[in-house]
């Protein structure tokens, strides 16, 4: 099992959701965080004054996956989430050593 974490721009979260769907993903977890990387701040223009936004608005998505489909998971997230533009995002895959579904007590992939 994969945990499989992307971090997007929030606009791209309902392409990124339906392309996971398509692909037979049946769960994920979403936050809103902020962060920064090539991307670097801006500057903005408010009441007059300008100041620096270092921290750029993101969506973090969480996936867990049986190892067979993290290839078919990461391929539809660059697919949906891309605009080719500085700013996209990252994509992160980890071991994912247990998964358990609390209501059931199921383990690893019956939880996911």
């Amino acid at each position: 099992m994969k945990k499989i974490e992307a971090i997007i721009k929030p606009f791209k979260l309902e392409d990124v959701r339906e392309a996971l769907m398509e692909i037979g993903v049946t769960g994920l977890t979403a936050t809103e965080v902020k962060g920064f990387g090539r991307q670097k701040g801006h500057t903005e223009l408010y009441r007059g004054a300008e100041y620096v936004v270092d921290f750029i608005p993101k969506v973090k998505l969480e996936i867990g996956v049986d190892d067979g489909l993290v290839d078919a998971c990461v391929e539809a997230i660059i697919k949906a989430a891309r605009t080719g533009k500085i700013g996209d995002g990252k994509i992160f895959v980890s071991d994912m050593e247990r998964a358990i579904r609390i209501r059931t007590g199921e383990e690893n992939s019956d939880a996911l």
